[in-house]
């Protein structure tokens, strides 16, 4: 059985408000939420439950967790799940997650999930990540896990809503973003979350996204090679594809243009407007073009 957050530890009456319980328990903790670390705590109950039930746990599940905070959203996942893997940066969060959740199915790591080995933490068992990531890293956090040499078969995370939307997006609203992602899983926006569900409330709406791990289109021998012509595209979004790939590649116009007239894409395209099948195209028309 899980242990609830006992009042000793509190100093809040059972009849608090999950607002009010959670700043009480910081207060105790003598923690005051730091932007830097992107800290705002979950604390609605039907929020939690929705995440769980998005993810589709099955009983004997391994689930890593990045940034547990208090342990709400951790606590849900115990019960459905057969391992919980929490990785907490804050080393004060970390040490009383940690008494929190003694003798549980849940371990919890003080760690950074910027530099943490996820194929050592899960022993390469296939495992499954459930997190409210911190909105200050979500997107290196996300490169981080997808790149991986073990990564997870399924995330479901909450970030803000303008990167789920990123995330799930279709032309002519493509980003680098767009492309990692859906390079490599199948995104869907679950739902939306309002800034009321945490303390304190953030400045944005958050939404929580599905990523389904598909197979790759590429072997990874080639992904830096693809992920470098997909930079220099977006890096320059005002200008035309023609010249944004000609300066960022290095490469002249005219090898550029009939790359691109191979692939059947007009010059004076943007970025934002291709597909990843267009992106794929691309890629595979400029190496035919060096050869």
């Amino acid at each position: 059985m899980l242990r609830s957050l006992p009042s000793s530890q509190t100093n809040a009456p059972s009849a608090a408000t999950p607002p009010t319980r959670v700043r009480q328990v910081l207060q105790v903790l003598g923690i005051r939420p730091r932007k830097a670390l992107g800290q705002h705590f979950l604390h609605d109950p039907s929020i939690v439950r929705r995440i769980v039930e998005v993810a589709q746990l099955p009983p004997d599940a391994l689930v890593v967790e990045i940034g547990p905070g208090l342990g709400t959203l951790t606590e849900e996942l115990a019960r459905r799940a057969g391992t919980v893997i929490a990785i907490e940066l804050d080393r004060r969060l970390a040490t009383w997650l940690d008494e929190r959740f003694r003798s549980t199915n849940v371990r919890i790591v003080h760690g950074d999930a910027l530099t943490v080995d996820f194929a050592q933490l899960t022993d390469r068992q296939p495992y499954i990540v459930v997190a409210n990531l911190p909105y200050n890293v979500a997107t290196p956090i996300l490169h981080r896990l997808l790149t991986s040499e073990h990564p997870p078969e399924r995330l479901v995370v909450m970030v803000q809503r303008e990167v789920a939307e990123r995330m799930a997006a279709s032309p002519p609203a493509m980003s680098f973003l767009s492309i990692l992602v859906q390079f490599f899983t199948r995104p869907r926006i679950a739902f939306r979350v309002g800034p009321g569900a945490f303390t304190p409330p953030p400045k944005v709406e958050s939404a929580v996204v599905l990523l389904d791990r598909r197979e790759t289109p590429l072997p990874r021998s080639e992904w830096e090679a693809f992920f470098e012509i997909v930079r220099a595209g977006f890096a320059q979004r005002r200008k035309q594809l023609l010249n944004a790939l000609s300066a960022g590649l290095g490469l002249a116009k005219d090898q550029v243009r009939a790359a691109l007239n191979r692939a059947g894409i007009a010059p004076d395209h943007r970025a934002e407007t291709l597909t990843l099948e267009e992106w794929l195209r691309l890629y595979h028309a400029l190496h035919e073009e060096s050869e």
